[in-house]
């Protein structure tokens, strides 16, 4: 008895409920989470792009040599106590400007071959060249040998090479009129000798004409 009653106890141990179903997704489920992934990489995307578009600084006009030598040069008069700073940045300025504006690179070179290089150039004129080998010369003098000269000879040193640059930097395109712009009357009357010309007398109506011949 006591076998057969462990055996049924037993048995009903081993007896479970019944699982509940597995839920089955459908493909429409499956679809829309795919749809909702793709909308969120598309938002991570522009903003990734609108991020980088913030890094991104903006492209400035390029300032041309002229322009920056004159400011330049303007900063230099701060220094005009300061002989040695004020040469230095002189003549750099327009050393550089040169360099600039011409193409033409020679920034270890010292001033002797500087000049001996330029000079075999026709991009200055002969009085030019030798303006600036005179200036050239002057700064280094204070540069190098210590030379200190009054604020009257800093002052022609900085108007040497300020002139410099306005005679060599580029001239703009003298403005031509453009074709059927109006011709001012006076001048016109000037050029038919004091009297209007006949396209700009002023017209006759045909009504005036009707009543002169009447």
């Amino acid at each position: 008895m006591t076998a057969v009653s462990n055996s049924a106890a037993a048995a009903m141990s081993d007896i479970r409920d019944i699982k509940p179903p597995v839920p089955i997704s459908s493909a429409w489920e499956w679809l829309w989470w795919a749809a909702a992934a793709l909308v969120v990489l598309a938002l991570l995307f522009f903003l990734w792009r609108w991020q980088r578009r913030q890094r991104v600084p903006p492209v400035l006009p390029r300032v041309p040599a002229h322009v920056r030598a004159k400011q330049k040069l303007a900063e230099a008069l701060a220094l005009i106590s300061q002989p040695k700073p004020f040469c230095i940045l002189v003549s750099d300025t327009a050393r550089f400007y040169l360099e600039e504006r011409f193409n033409f690179h020679a920034p270890e070179r010292t001033t002797e071959e500087f000049l001996r290089e330029l000079g075999g150039t026709e991009l200055l004129s002969p009085d030019q060249k030798e303006s600036l080998g005179r200036f050239l010369e002057s700064c280094d003098l204070v540069k190098f040998a210590k030379y200190e000269p009054g604020e009257n000879e800093l002052h022609e040193l900085h108007s040497a090479a300020l002139r410099l640059v306005e005679e060599t930097e580029p001239t703009k395109a003298a403005s031509v009129p453009a074709p059927g712009a109006a011709v001012d009357a006076t001048s016109l009357a000037k050029t038919n000798g004091g009297a209007p010309s006949a396209a700009h007398e002023t017209p006759v109506l045909p009504g005036e004409i009707a009543n002169r011949k009447s």
